[in-house]
């Protein structure tokens, strides 16, 4: 299992267009891949999910990896955070 924390740098949070973009990428991986934001866990599997979330600029989130490619879907969700949500 791989465990890593993400300051959300974007203004506008995880809205909806990143959000669909994070969701295309979590279905190219055979593993389970599931974000926190405090108490609350939800898997990265629907829309609804992640955006019930309600991630604002400047919140931290977990992203919590399982399975056979986790090191693989790290790395690409390493990329998208860095790439994807940075300040405008």
């Amino acid at each position: 299992m791989i465990t890593k924390e993400y300051t959300i740098t974007s203004p506008q949070g995880l809205h909806a267009r990143p959000a669909t973009a994070l969701i295309r990428l979590v279905k190219n991986f055979i593993s389970v891949i599931s974000i926190q934001k405090g108490e609350k866990i939800t898997r990265l599997n629907s829309m609804i999910n992640l955006l019930s979330m309600t991630i604002k600029g400047g919140e931290t989130i977990t992203i919590i990896i399982e399975g056979e490619d986790e090191i693989n879907a790290a790395e690409a969700l390493g990329l998208f955070f860095a790439e994807q949500l940075k300040e405008l």
